[in-house]
């Protein structure tokens, strides 16, 4: 199992503090590790084997000059749970480093937005050192307002 999973798992059941404040420890330390995701906040909500979700709270440091969500802050987002994902799925021979992000923005953020990073299990055994992550943020009232894929690149461990 990862380190990332299992401190997720650890965090997210700890019994005297409860999953909440368990995940904003997560939350905090995932940020810690990759410093540029503390502009967001994200706060996780849900990590295993091809599939990672976290918000990203709509607060003025990550607002554009229309008052919503800035399309860069979604696109950490994304990255974010991306990055969840394939810690928690990666097999233990291999590694993994993002090779590209192709999105389309759909909709005005104008609340938090949820953040997922989905695979299919198949993606992670194969040959093709490209693996494609889906990726999807939608508002509150479940309307998507940014969509893509990020590509991994995904190689045997030297």
């Amino acid at each position: 199992m990862s380190p990332v999973l299992a401190l997720w798992q650890r965090t997210s059941t700890l019994p005297v503090v409860g999953s909440t404040v368990g995940k904003r420890v997560f939350s905090a330390a995932f940020s810690l590790k990759a410093p540029y995701f503390r502009t967001i906040r994200p706060r996780f909500v849900e990590i295993r084997p091809d599939y990672a979700e976290l918000v990203i709270p709509k607060r003025w440091g990550v607002h554009n000059h229309i008052g919503t969500l800035h399309a860069i802050a979604l696109c950490n987002g994304l990255e974010a749970a991306m990055g969840a994902l394939a810690e928690a799925s990666i097999p233990d021979d291999k590694r993994w480093i993002p090779r590209g992000m192709e999105i389309q923005y759909t909709a005005k953020a104008t609340s938090d937005v949820t953040c997922v990073a989905e695979t299919d299990r198949e993606q992670w055994t194969g040959d093709d050192p490209k693996l494609p992550v889906r990726v999807t943020g939608r508002r509150e009232d479940g309307t998507v307002v940014i969509e893509g894929v990020i590509e991994l690149w995904v190689t045997p461990k030297k």
